[in-house]
Parts: C-alpha cells; sequence; structure tokens
C-alpha cells in the first residue's frame, strides 16, 4: 500500500461524511479530489467518535470495492449499521468526528502459545485479527491508544470475541496487518 497524499486523505474524509450526512437528510460538502487515484481495492474500517468515545466502527478485513467506495459504504455501516449503538441522530452529526483505517493485507502469526504471541505483537504497529470456530474479533493498530500493554490488548479481543480471557487454544488462527489511519479535521482542510 503506497502512502497516500494529503488530498487523498481529505477526499476520503469527505466521501465519508458525505455519505453520511447524504442518510441524514443533508447537503454535501465538495469533494477537492477525484476518486480515480483511489480506484485500488483495499480493506478499511471507518470509526465514529463523540466527544472522544467510540460511536460507531465498521469494516471489512479483506478487500471488496475500490477504496473511494468501500469508505462511503463502511462510514455509513459505521453510522447507521453498528449492533452496539443506536443509529446515529442528525443531533448528533454536528459533534461526529471521522476517521479512517486503510489495512495491509493480512499475514499469519504462527504462534505456539500465548507468551509467543505477546512476545511477536507489536504495540501501536499491528491489527490483530482472531479466528477460533465461529469465535472472530480484530483489533485496529489504534486500540493499543487505550489498551498498550500486549497482554490486556489479546484479554480483550479475546473477550471482543466472545471467549473467555484465559482461553488458549492452538487452533486459534491469529492474523497481523498494519493500517494507514487518520482523523478529521486534517490540517487545512474544512
Amino acid at each position: 500500500m503506497d502512502a497516500l497524499t494529503h488530498q487523498q486523505k481529505d477526499t476520503l474524509l469527505t466521501l465519508a461524511r458525505n455519505a453520511i450526512g447524504r442518510r441524514l437528510g443533508l447537503s454535501e460538502r465538495e469533494v477537492k479530489g477525484g476518486t480515480q487515484s483511489l480506484s485500488q481495492s483495499l480493506a478499511c474500517f471507518v470509526t465514529l467518535k463523540v466527544e472522544g468515545e467510540l460511536r460507531g466502527c465498521v469494516g471489512t478485513l479483506e478487500p471488496r470495492y475500490p477504496l473511494w467506495q468501500g469508505v462511503q459504504r463502511m462510514a455509513v455501516a459505521a453510522a447507521f449499521e453498528d449492533g452496539r449503538f443506536a443509529p446515529l441522530s442528525l443531533d448528533e452529526w454536528s459533534q461526529v468526528k471521522v476517521s479512517i483505517s486503510i489495512l495491509t493485507p493480512s499475514e499469519p502469526l504462527a504462534v505456539s502459545s500465548e507468551a509467543e504471541l505477546l512476545q511477536n505483537l507489536r504495540p501501536g504497529e499491528d491489527g490483530l485479527t482472531l479466528d477460533f470456530g465461529r469465535n472472530h474479533a480484530t483489533f485496529l493498530p489504534a486500540v493499543w491508544e487505550t489498551l498498550p500493554k500486549p497482554k490486556a490488548f489479546v484479554t480483550q479481543l479475546k473477550r471482543k470475541a466472545g471467549l473467555d480471557s484465559e482461553f488458549w487454544s492452538d487452533e486459534i488462527q491469529w492474523f497481523r496487518y498494519h493500517s494507514i489511519s487518520f482523523s478529521e479535521p486534517l490540517p487545512g482542510s474544512l
């Protein structure tokens, strides 16, 4: 994944905000860049926060759409379809901060114990996915900001997947990925 320019980031943030605003019946902001340079299929997540608190986060771990389209779809899903929250209301709209994470392809982490997993994690850099039967969960690299210790990071990921915090099985599959993340407002954007 190549680095994104300031204009490409601004374009993606504007597309995300416009997609949500459209559902709320609001007028759209002008998109200052085209989408031609954003047509590569990449996995992405869109996170919404109100006053620093999570308000919605939806994404995909596998590329499904051109990036510009995926960002719009995930933004709408984060605002209106994240089952942890009621759909976003018009009253909340002015307080919402949009963040986007574009993911690199996942790579498997072959580990034989939790201690080995913890030793192989790179805090602040790695996103982590857990797959075990019907239990699945992921934490974006940004989650390290609130869970900076590897043990806590893995413990909470297990809980998110519906597993006991002390659970371990050699059949758990672990995957690592990285992301380019950016949020509103960007300096010079408006």
